[in-house]
């Protein structure tokens, strides 16, 4: 029972640390990353608290030295997914009826030792499983998953205020229930934030949970359950199920009380999950939430007037920062005739300069890509690209592959002479950037491209000086990117500042890091309690005249 209406912290964006040579985060984190890679890993699955090793193991890659595996996670079955989901039943009403202070407590705490002891731990586990350097690692893994528990207990009270009026004589208020069941998180390889957040976002609202990370990124994930755990998350509310895509998805999508799945991954898998829903409707307790963020094909539209300068370096960051592996990345560009050669001389420049390698060499500015079918999806559509100089490409910058010890794919610029080549349209999830430049005078034309170039919507960026040339593209692209960016890279929303999600297929904009995606996550009820006693069933205009 509560006695106070509680204000909580307010929250402020993690500050993100620098590594720079010779500070003292730089020589802790490379202790403690040293100190993971010669471990030998063997990752439970753990259901209602406790360790489960079901000896049906997968190894863990180091995607920038593939050839050493670091240890084993042990991978769920149909048995396992089902003590999941009973774990999950069984923990609820008491999560559930848990005051929702004491929920957020646990959440706020978890940030706090995430600024802390878990911070290097976490950092570290993300650059080695994942293959991010400090800095990408940085961003994501401790500020942006700190961001996330913080902005969300934030929301959350924001969304318990919002209740009804009530008239004289009545009072009319709303309750947030959670969900009417258990809620199935599936999370990416590419952030380890989301991969915190997706679970804990529905947990923090009252629901409990059954958690299927990316087998490639087992090894972060183990480390959230460890933190989540240390903040004193009780036993059951989320239950972390490594294992396949059919193998963990199957049964959950089975079960009677599934209520929502919280997803970020691909487009055809989250649709083939629709699709198995729609399917099993009529045996389902209640309507599933479904809350995706899918796939993207995210544009830089520079008009005539842009600043070539900044373009070009945001340009390399966007498309190549994390080796393209981000789902708001820059995959194509579209660039007027007037810019192109300045523009190119600087891209080829810059390519020059960004050192691919392993991510323990604070130097390098990218790492490997995930893993042997990204690294051949990518070196298909590079030597794809290569033939056909001359055809429909005029040519191909950068992209040098070598997995021979890693799964390295150089940045890659492809400059291609039609706007619906393949590469301009279809999602490659890697360091590739094609551009297409257009006659300069067909600017409103080629706007009207961009926004029918691709299936997707998730993020996209203009660069112009000209505030005409703005506005116009602001307009004609209003339905193309949820995440829209004015002189700045399609890439690194900040939890509280821009709410991130697509539309199209891209996902269904529920916007992670803000009020309306933990919105996803209740069941309002609404109860009117009457203080005036009804003395007749007449209304006054029955009276005679």
């Amino acid at each position: 029972m509560s006695f106070g209406l509680f204000r909580v912290p307010e929250p402020i964006n993690e500050p993100v640390r620098s590594y720079a040579p010779g500070s003292p985060e730089r020589d802790q984190l490379k202790a403690v990353y040293r100190q993971l890679a010669g471990a030998s890993f063997d990752i439970p699955l753990w259901i209602g608290g406790k360790p489960v090793r079901t000896g049906n193991t997968a190894p863990l890659i180091v995607p920038h030295h593939r050839r050493k595996p670091i240890g084993v996670f042990h991978q769920a079955g149909t048995n396992e997914v089902n003590d999941a989901i009973a774990a999950a039943q069984a923990a609820r009403p008491e999560w559930a009826a848990l005051a929702w202070q004491d929920r957020a407590a646990i959440f706020l705490r978890a940030a706090t030792l995430l600024r802390g002891e878990f911070r290097d731990r976490l950092n570290a586990a993300t650059m080695l499983g994942q293959s991010k350097t400090a800095h990408q690692a940085e961003i994501d893994a401790a500020c942006e998953l700190i961001d996330f528990f913080l902005f969300n207990v934030h929301y959350l009270t924001q969304l318990y205020r919002e209740q009804p009026i009530s008239p004289p004589g009545t009072w009319n208020r709303s309750e947030y229930r959670p969900l009417d069941g258990f809620v199935f998180a599936v999370t990416p390889f590419n952030f380890t934030s989301i991969a915190g957040n997706l679970p804990t976002a529905p947990a923090l609202c009252g629901n409990t949970v059954v958690w299927k990370p990316a087998s490639t990124a087992v090894l972060s994930g183990s480390v959230i359950m460890e933190l989540l755990t240390a903040a004193g998350l009780p036993p059951g509310v989320i239950n972390f199920v490594p294992g396949s895509g059919a193998a963990v998805g199957d049964p959950v999508i089975a079960h009677r009380d599934l209520a929502g799945v919280h997803f970020t991954g691909s487009t055809p898998v989250f649709k083939q999950m629709w699709r198995n829903i729609a399917q099993n409707i009529d045996g389902y307790a209640a309507y599933p939430r479904l809350v995706g963020e899918t796939g993207g094909k995210d544009f830089v539209f520079a008009h005539q007037s842009a600043d070539v300068e900044s373009l070009a370096h945001n340009l390399l960051r966007g498309a190549f920062e994390y080796q393209g592996q981000k789902c708001s990345a820059a995959s194509r560009a579209y660039i007027p005739d007037n810019l192109w050669p300045e523009l190119r001389e600087r891209l080829a420049d810059g390519l020059a300069q960004l050192k691919v390698g392993d991510v323990a060499d604070f130097r390098n500015f990218m790492g490997a890509v995930i893993d042997n079918r990204s690294f051949n999806k990518l070196k298909e559509a590079i030597d794809e690209a290569k033939q056909r100089q001359g055809g429909r490409i005029d040519e191909v910058l950068g992209g040098d592959c070598d997995d021979s010890e890693g799964y390295f794919v150089k940045p890659t610029v492809i400059v291609a002479r039609e706007p619906d080549y393949r590469t301009m349209r279809e999602e490659l999830f890697g360091p590739v950037l094609t551009v297409f430049v257009y006659p300069a005078e067909r600017y409103k034309e080629t706007l009207a491209l961009c926004d029918k170039g691709s299936e997707y919507a998730l993020t996209g960026a203009i660069f112009a000086e000209d505030r005409g040339a703005i506005a116009t593209a602001t307009t004609v692209l209003r339905h193309a990117a949820g995440n829209f960016y004015i002189n700045d890279k399609p890439t690194g929303a900040v939890v509280g500042q821009q709410p991130f999600g697509g539309s199209r297929a891209s996902g269904t904009n529920d916007k992670a890091g803000s009020l309306l995606n933990l919105i996803r996550w209740v069941s309002p009820r609404t109860i009117k309690e009457n203080f005036a006693a009804l003395r007749t069933h007449r209304y006054p205009f029955m009276d005679a005249p």
